[in-house]
């Protein structure tokens, strides 16, 4: 029975590791300070977590599978594929998947804008070249790689 405890633990902790921090760190929500940094804290290291939580999940279901008929193999399995998933999701960078940054930005004369007088916007003014970001887009790009007056900007949200 430890076996099993251990295995469906493991198997929890290593989709914790990934799914909390995906959970609070969404577009367009409030994060409270405390949250964030309890996210980003399980971000940081779910690379490892979840790494070896799917090494224990292998030893754990290599000790108990010749004493498991084949319903129990076919969880065992369920299991460790779930488990390796989230080893695998863990080392890429799904934030950018929500976040979508922008490379080269398109931009329009001021006159041209089609801007609501009352949207929000930052702006960048760099020598006699400036720029004005909508938040609406900002908030949900939250990055914007940018050369303004020649000099290249990373504009954040």
């Amino acid at each position: 029975m430890w076996g099993w405890s251990a295995f469906t633990a493991l198997t929890l902790a290593g989709a914790s590791l990934f799914f909390i921090p995906v959970f609070i760190i969404r577009p367009f929500r409030y994060e409270s300070p405390r949250s964030l940094l309890v996210a980003m804290a399980l971000h940081q290291h779910a690379t490892w977590g979840t790494l070896i939580a799917a090494a224990l999940c292998f030893v754990i279901a290599l000790a108990m599978w010749n004493g498991v008929n084949k319903w129990r193999k076919a969880l065992l399995v369920a299991g460790l594929i779930v488990v390796s998933f989230f080893a695998i999701m863990a080392r890429m960078n799904h934030f950018e998947w929500m976040f979508h940054p922008i490379a080269s930005p398109g931009f329009e004369a001021e006159a041209k804008s089609k801007l609501d007088t009352a949207e929000m916007i930052m702006a960048v003014h760099l020598g006699t070249d400036a720029r004005a970001y909508p938040i609406s887009e900002m908030g949900y790009h939250h990055i914007v790689n940018d050369v303004v007056n020649g000099v290249p900007i990373a504009v954040t949200y």
